[in-house]
């Protein structure tokens, strides 16, 4: 045992490989140094012959300095909370790296003096909903209610449905998030049907606004009612409406989906929204509305702390100005054009060995986004075992199961990863390496 052990070379011998070196410079050393302590455990162990060591650390290498790996949604939910919401489009990525060095972020090159923050994601915002008076935003969308909420009503009454006081994700509750910012809440009507009149009998001196909350990841049906925002803005008190999905205009695939243009015709006097879901950027709250009421959520102290960062700022204002974000493309997908794909990809793999067949689907919007809504789609079946080395692949690939089978459904697989697909799937077989 002690010869073997004697065998085992020093970390830092292994550490100065050239492949190695080159890799702490890309990763760090710390990084590097974890996965050669591994390598060399296993050599330890006599699992792995010592002149490997310095492969098997290269192997285990991430890609990143981070832990975050890459993901293939192949789960058919277009925006997947557990897998960051909505992926940029490659306009948003490219913007997002050439900001990530210094930038003119509040810094105008014309002058040499301070500039405004987030000028060019704020004007793409106020182009693409020009009905709004003005705009501002903030680092998501919990926190523009959250700043609307202590701007507007710290210390006064919010008159909001019961029907709406909803739960979000991980448990957060929004009649918890309005009430820890001061302000008190006025529940009206019932769970399943709110009145225009339940509004009015309790608007008084003390109301700030009357919140109108879009249901997240449910719907209701039978004997329920609500009021529109064309019929509360007759109130004669401010309307906030947290449409939550982040649509800005009608969409023709989501037509039940409330968007913020219509929002704003109908009299709403603030709109608030998530850019990370079906608008398809980066996460960012928005805010859209009357400028007296924007402009006192700007001012707000509390914006200084909500503000966000210039990665945000660039991708949002590439997301808006440049071409179709991947989950606009997802959603208007044509299923015929997907079966066709899911064949091509199940006939690759069948020519492989693999168990492979296209099969029809339904997939989902996801992000709270239009729970309702069905999406005729089309997956590649394989057999449920492929789940787990999938999921350790590198990229790795998320699918879901159905029965026996492990659906990937390419609603949500760009067309140009469908050769990776392919690829991801005969790596993970049996026996491959």
């Amino acid at each position: 045992m002690d010869d073997d052990r004697r065998r085992v070379p020093r970390t830092d011998a292994v550490l100065a490989d050239p492949v190695l070196a080159a890799a702490c410079e890309r990763l760090g050393r710390p990084l590097v140094k974890e996965a050669v302590t591994a390598a060399l455990g296993l050599v330890r162990d006599g699992r792995l012959d010592a002149e490997l060591a310095a492969q098997a650390a290269l192997s285990a290498l991430p890609p990143t300095a981070a832990r975050l790996l890459s993901v293939v949604n192949a789960t058919g939910v277009v925006v997947h909370t557990n897998l960051g919401r909505a992926p940029l489009s490659s306009a948003a990525r490219e913007a997002l790296a050439a900001a990530a060095g210094c930038t003119d972020v509040e810094f105008d090159l014309a002058t040499g003096r301070r500039g405004p923050r987030g000028g060019g994601a704020l004007s793409a915002l106020a182009d693409a909903v020009p009905d709004a008076e003005a705009v501002h935003l903030t680092n998501n969308n919990a926190a523009a209610l959250t700043l609307a909420a202590t701007a507007l009503a710290r210390d006064r009454e919010i008159v909001v449905s019961r029907g709406e006081l909803v739960e979000i994700g991980d448990g957060f509750r929004i009649p918890e998030l309005l009430e820890c910012t001061g302000a008190r809440l006025r529940e009206v009507g019932t769970t399943n049907r709110t009145h225009l009149a339940d509004y009015a009998a309790a608007i008084g001196p003390a109301t700030a606004f009357v919140l109108k909350v879009h249901p997240s990841n449910f719907s209701t049906t039978g004997f329920v009612s609500s009021v529109d925002v064309a019929r509360l803005a007759t109130l004669g008190v401010p309307v906030v409406h947290d449409i939550g999905s982040g649509l800005l205009k009608p969409h023709p695939v989501l037509l039940d989906e409330p968007d913020a243009a219509s929002a704003l015709r109908a009299g709403a006097d603030l709109v608030t929204a998530s850019a990370d879901k079906l608008l398809g950027g980066p996460q960012a709250g928005i805010v859209l509305g009357r400028e007296v009421l924007v402009s006192r959520l700007r001012r707000h102290p509390l914006a200084r702390a909500l503000r966000v960062d210039k990665l945000a700022l660039a991708a949002l204002e590439a997301t808006l100005r440049g071409p179709a974000p991947p989950v606009e493309r997802a959603l208007t997908a044509d299923p015929a054009r997907l079966r066709a794909r899911a064949e091509s990809v199940a006939r690759v793999l069948r020519d492989k060995g693999v168990d492979a067949d296209a099969t029809a689907c339904e997939a989902r919007v996801g992000g709270g986004g239009a729970p309702a809504a069905v999406l005729p789609s089309a997956a590649v079946s394989l057999p449920s075992g492929l789940a787990a080395p999938l999921r350790r692949g590198r990229p790795a690939v998320v699918g879901r199961r159905h029965g026996r089978r492990l659906l990937l459904d390419l609603r949500t697989v760009q067309p140009e990863d469908d050769d990776a697909l392919a690829a991801a799937v005969l790596a993970a077989q049996p026996g491959s390496c």
